[in-house]
């Protein structure tokens, strides 16, 4: 056993290799052990939500995701039917025109399976990332000044914190005893990968997701458009079903079915059991460990919201691991990580198994073909949950202004610059070019002021980055609109952290390096 790194990662799927590429991002060593050889073969989740998306592009990734995902237009779109080719066939297109304005970049369709590639790539040539496939944990020990896990290797890894990120059957959950509250199981599923020709079948239906209402109902995923295909179907063990019963041949007759077309080509590529849930890990912290993505939380697939909110947990959590371990925080921040996270976990898990319930009443019959594409399509506009979840902790200094509310906080994401919101996305020009608000932002925290405010100075003071940002082209960054966004008067500021949620605002005042240096250090728990 060497040196201790700074943080030991469990599991290498998408939200392992997110925490990996955060924590060099952060400048923080770590180790990451999967126990399978390679990545994913299954694109077992397929959306890549906005503000992850944002995340992508903040690493740099953005066009290499893009690259190997489908074209927006299309393959956001859902629809509904007795089988992909019937008459009785809807589609409905995603809202992305009426979501644009809220984010530089927006929802993606790019399959696990191609996901995790880059993921890992960009994670393994990051300097202090340890990434090992192949290895799997045996053990895993804590005391008052890290972890110790022992290798299949034979190895020992000494860290000074873990992230448990090993699925929703995690076994560094149920090693802490931490309990999961939720419904049991509320499917058993199958899902099954084929290769077969369908384009020339789908002119003017191309979709991200079909829902099949058929003797066999099932959902059927565009996994790259082309020829590769998933379909996603259930059994029911209390009337004899079982995941035997699902045989190549009798899954070539359920993507006939499904597709319309009784002597259609298929190939298999695979198939594979699995459970649908909807559970929440009673907490999210054993002293040193920390449990992320599934492990914490475990989503229906409706919505494409697990993965997603996984990254999100690691994007949280990392940056408070890096202040605490470089001395610059006091450790009680990392009480935040569950406090925060733990209702936007929570939350998730609900409205996906909403969605899951949705489509339970389609595929019963409970619903008619209209009500279905209605309500499967409006529940696929999900920018409120994504983009509007706000934190409330000891990491955020109330400003005393009320959170928005909007009728449909599912559907809809109103910007809001109030301590605990993501900042806002607003464009900028510098010097003729075009930029976000989300590009000033990097690993640390920044200051937004307008200029002439006063309030860059007194970060320079603390060592702070700070953006001035002129409302008449007289400064380097310009927007008209960007104070009134983030509600803010001609001296007033924002202090972002390193997640890009504001921990701070002022809509006016005196600058002064005495009120900010008190907001940071009560944000990062200095104080205590």
């Amino acid at each position: 056993m060497g040196d201790a790194v700074d943080v030991l990662i469990v599991g290498g799927g998408p939200v392992g290799l997110a925490t990996a590429v955060e924590c060099a991002r952060h400048g923080l060593t770590c180790v990451l052990v999967e126990k399978h050889p390679g990545t994913s073969i299954f694109p077992k989740a397929r959306l890549v939500t906005t503000r992850t998306m944002e995340l992508v592009r903040a690493w740099g990734l953005q066009d290499e995701v893009e690259a190997a995902g489908l074209p927006r237009e299309d393959s956001l779109a859902v629809g509904v039917g007795s089988s992909l080719i019937a008459d009785d066939f809807r589609r409905q297109g995603a809202a992305i025109a009426e979501d644009a304005p809220h984010s530089p970049t927006y929802a993606y369709i790019c399959a696990q399976d191609k996901f995790e590639v880059i993921l890992k790539a960009h994670a393994e040539s990051q300097p202090g990332a340890d990434i090992r496939f192949g290895v799997r944990m045996v053990g895993l020990t804590q005391d008052a000044d890290g972890v110790t896990a022992e290798l299949s290797t034979g190895e020992s890894v000494r860290a000074r914190y873990c992230v448990a990120a090993d699925g929703a059957r995690s076994g560094v959950r149920d090693a802490l005893g931490i309990g999961v509250d939720g419904p049991p199981p509320i499917g058993h599923m199958i899902s099954v990968m084929f290769d077969a020709d369908l384009v020339p079948l789908l002119e003017g239906r191309m979709c991200a997701l079909y829902f099949i209402r058929s003797a066999i109902p099932c959902a059927v995923e565009a996994v790259d458009n082309k020829r590769r295909w998933m379909i996603q179907t259930g059994y029911d063990p209390a009337e004899g079903g079982s995941a035997e019963d699902f045989t190549p041949e009798f899954c070539v007759e359920v993507v006939r079915a499904a597709v319309g077309v009784p002597d259609l080509e298929v190939s298999l590529v695979g198939i594979m059991p699995w459970l649908q849930q909807a559970v929440t890990a009673q907490r999210f912290r054993s002293g040193r460990i920390f449990l992320a993505g599934d492990a914490a939380h475990v989503s229906t697939p409706q919505g494409g919201f697990g993965m997603n909110c996984g990254i999100q947990d690691a994007h949280n959590l990392v940056w408070k691991l890096a202040a605490v371990l470089r001395g610059k925080a006091g450790e009680s921040l990392l009480d935040t990580y569950e406090a925060e996270r733990h209702p936007v976990g929570a939350r998730t898990v609900e409205e996906s198994l909403a969605n899951a319930f949705i489509t339970f009443r389609m595929m019963e019959g409970e619903l008619t073909l209209k009500e279905s594409i209605e309500q499967q399509a409006g529940r696929r506009s999900s920018e409120g949950l994504v983009l509007g979840f706000h934190y409330d902790s000891s990491a955020v200094l109330p400003d005393g202004s009320p959170a928005p509310a909007p009728e449909d906080p599912y559907r809809t994401y109103v910007p809001c610059a109030r301590p605990g919101h993501r900042a806002p996305h607003v464009w900028l020009s510098r010097e003729g070019r075009e930029l976000s608000t989300l590009d000033l932002l990097g690993p640390g925290f920044t200051l937004l002021a307008p200029a002439g405010s006063g309030w860059s100075r007194a970060a320079a003071e603390l060592g702070l980055p700070a953006a001035e940002i002129s409302a008449d082209g007289a400064g380097a960054l310009v927007s008209p609109t960007w104070a009134k966004e983030y509600g803010l008067g001609p001296t007033g500021a924002v202090l972002v952290r390193p997640d890009g949620h504001v921990a701070w605002r002022v809509a006016d005042g005196q600058a002064s390096p005495d009120t900010l240096r008190r907001a940071v250090d009560t944000v990062l728990a200095r104080n205590a």
